[in-house]
């Protein structure tokens, strides 16, 4: 079968540490935490008084008051990061077959404030069942893709995937799919969340999944450090512009880097923890690689899940060595959770950002907060520990894993035109 070609012609970026992509980007070179005591509510009560929330941002400078009240923050933050996106995507709608155009969004969550704060309010009332009329679309996780598909007017296929912390690559994938195989030009895709909410936090913290270091939150999200205690909650969005090669020449489109080849695989082990030996880690990362018929000594780069969990971090280096082999020692390797925290289903999408940029800039963004050794992890390797690393990158691969056991692998390389 004769695939078709699909490059990035578009990003936006809503995080913790930087509302735009020019600033997200500042932010991972400099090696910036978004860690930060929470200011959504009260957390005095909570095991984890901490998160890495977006900051500085006015919904009404970018949606209609009445319009924003109709969405759940993390749809609002899904169509701030597109209006960056199909803005810098110099995408003209009246010149787009809108029927090719479609949108594929990820979120592992969806509308967790707005269930939330309907249920608390229903159970504090006198039983009268008074709920918003917006209450179920404010909730649910396609809403997102919903709203987006309404504003930009895209008529193709249309959906949310949901797969955890693995939403937003899968998102991706699946749009990927869709234009290589000819049934589409151009997507919207990405991922947003927005679970830093009683309920997140609560939850989490009941799993044990969270850092408790509450005396230095901007040091607690440190992946791969020997006394890493759990990944730290954070929240926002990243929109990429997928267009088939030929449709964004034809166009005179900027290019950021071309979508080669991307792996799905479930680790059939655990609802929570990964495979011990990384067995399911290293099978999508085979199946990327394949997929985009590129060798190991392809890749550059691996910006990995990198949670910061005691098992997590372990199993991913494991199914690394195991896929790269002695060409592991020549990666860079480096988790930007350390950074912006942990944005679940929207973690994919501002990681799949970050790699395209290193490839674009030739900039490897670090792992900050590395203290100490974790003598289970082997010290020859190059995790890019608290300083943004200068090369080549001329292909990035990005893993993201969620609950459940879901495994995605996406990578980005130069664009040979």
């Amino acid at each position: 079968m004769n695939l078709r070609r699909v490059v990035v012609t578009g990003l936006g970026a809503l995080t913790p540490i930087g509302n735009t992509v020019p600033e997200f980007w500042d932010g991972l070179s400099n090696g910036v935490s978004g860690a930060a005591p929470i200011t959504r509510f009260d957390a005095s009560l909570f095991k984890t008084q901490f998160a890495c929330e977006v900051k500085n941002l006015n919904v009404e400078d970018f949606i209609d008051r009445k319009e924003a009240r109709k969405m759940d923050p993390f749809t609002q933050y899904a169509m701030i990061a597109v209006d960056e996106a199909m803005k810098d995507s110099g995408l003209d709608l009246e010149k787009t077959n809108l029927h090719r155009a479609g949108v594929i969004w990820g979120s592992g969550i969806g509308g967790l404030k707005t269930f939330q704060d309907e249920v608390v309010d229903f159970a504090n009332g006198d039983g009268t069942p008074r709920f918003n009329p917006f209450f179920i679309p404010k909730m649910i996780a396609d809403i997102s893709a919903g709203f987006l598909s309404i504003k930009y007017g895209f008529k193709g296929p249309n959906f949310v995937t949901v797969s955890a912390c693995a939403s937003g690559t899968n998102a991706l994938i699946d749009a990927f799919n869709y234009i290589r195989l000819g049934k589409a030009d151009i997507f919207i895709s990405g991922g947003s969340e927005a679970a830093v909410t009683e309920a997140g936090i609560g939850g989490f913290n009941a799993m044990k999944a969270l850092s408790q270091r509450n005396e230095d939150p901007k040091t607690a999200s440190r992946p791969f450090d020997n006394d890493r205690d759990g990944f730290v909650l954070g929240e926002g969005a990243g929109a990429l512009i997928l267009e088939e090669y030929e449709h964004a020449k034809a166009r005179g489109a900027k290019i950021y880097a071309e979508l080669v080849g991307g792996g799905m695989t479930a680790d059939a082990h655990h609802i929570t923890a990964p495979h011990p030996e990384g067995e399911g880690a290293a099978n999508v990362m085979k199946f990327a690689l394949e997929d985009a018929g590129l060798t190991p000594e392809d890749i550059d780069y691996v910006n990995v899940h990198g949670t910061s969990t005691p098992l997590g971090d372990v199993s991913e280096v494991k199914a690394i060595q195991k896929v790269f082999g002695e060409h592991a020692y020549k990666l860079n390797i480096s988790s930007t959770k350390s950074m912006t925290g942990h944005l679940l289903g929207a973690a994919g999408a501002i990681e799949a950002i970050a790699s395209i940029l290193s490839v674009k800039n030739g900039l490897v963004p670090p792992t900050i907060n590395h203290f100490t050794d974790d003598e289970n992890l082997d010290s020859k390797l190059n995790l890019t520990f608290n300083k943004a690393q200068k090369r080549e990158v001329r292909a990035a691969l990005s893993n993201t894993f969620g609950f459940g056991g879901h495994n995605c692998s996406i990578i980005f390389k130069k664009i040979d035109e």
